[in-house]
């Protein structure tokens, strides 16, 4: 991986339990289209952008995860030197054969005058295993891939895992190809 991109990773950010009991009341639940933000100052459904499932859970969940990600707040400063002040609330998202969502950014360019500029450090964490061989609780594809002009990055997702990085940074979730790819996305600003 070199130097770039400038990642951090907490292992067992959820433990094997935790992740099981998400997973499983995330599948006991309907989702939504999740949305894209663009121009707009709200957000709008692209499924050429953007296609997956953005799932509710219980307050106690949600509250959960945020917990956890102030509680790992002051060591994501500290990594890349930046101040934070919060944790927007988390989506849980659900994506499901073929869904995938596009090249982006999620804020922190100066690009467009929303919300979501404020973001400063973006968090993703994998709920379930990748592989490329189908079986229960799996997924195919559905990759993290984050790419600049030369080149691209390809992350490793494990059950439980952490991954942080700044906004600015251009990544990806490939199609998902077989199975189901549980994972929650949040954004300290």
């Amino acid at each position: 991986m070199a130097n770039w991109p400038p990642l951090f990773i907490i292992e067992q950010f959820f433990d094997p339990l935790a992740c099981e009991a998400i997973v499983a009341e995330l599948k006991s639940l309907e989702g939504s289209a999740a949305t894209v933000y663009g121009r707009a100052t709200s957000g709008s459904i692209d499924q050429n952008v953007r296609k997956t499932l953005r799932v509710k859970p219980s307050d106690e969940t949600v509250k959960l995860v945020i917990r956890r990600l102030l509680e790992c707040k002051e060591a994501v400063e500290k990594h890349f030197a930046v101040t934070l002040s919060e944790c927007e609330e988390p989506q849980f998202l659900r994506y499901r054969e073929g869904d995938f969502f596009v090249a982006h950014q999620d804020g922190n360019t100066g690009l467009l005058q929303l919300d979501t500029e404020l973001r400063l450090i973006s968090t993703v964490i994998f709920l379930n295993q990748q592989s490329s061989v189908p079986g229960p609780d799996v997924y195919g594809g559905g990759s993290l891939v984050f790419t600049n002009v030369s080149s691209s990055y390809e992350m490793p997702a494990e059950p439980g895992m952490l991954v942080a990085f700044r906004s600015e940074t251009t990544h990806e979730v490939t199609p998902v190809t077989h199975g189901e790819r549980f994972s929650i996305a949040s954004w300290y600003r």
